[in-house]
């Protein structure tokens, strides 16, 4: 399983990942960034964990409003992105939950 390096709120990430996925996994890693840094990653004096739960909470808000509205072929585009993309965040939750039972120990 190739490793991937993703750089969320100026910390770098190494994420495994199937081969072919690099791209998504740097992608999905720029858009947690991005909300990282709208979240107040590392301005704030959040801890790492509490930066990257905003940063999920964030996105899945996000997530959430583009839910609704849409036609029914579009939507069936849309629920499966939604699904691969939920999956992404479920991943990443995970592995906060990790790092946090690690860091508590």
């Amino acid at each position: 399983m190739p490793d991937v390096k993703i750089c969320i709120a100026g910390r770098d990430y190494f994420v495994a990942c199937n081969p072919g996925e690099e791209q998504r996994l740097m992608d999905l890693g720029a858009m947690v960034d991005a909300s990282a840094l709208e979240a107040g990653g590392g301005s704030r004096g959040l801890t790492e964990t509490r930066a990257l739960l905003f940063s999920a909470l964030l996105l899945a808000d996000r997530l959430h409003d583009t839910g609704g509205g849409a036609d029914a072929t579009a939507s069936a585009g849309t629920a499966a992105a939604n699904t691969q993309f939920a999956d992404a965040l479920e991943g990443l939750a995970l592995r906060l939950e990790n790092l946090a039972l690690r860091l508590e120990n």
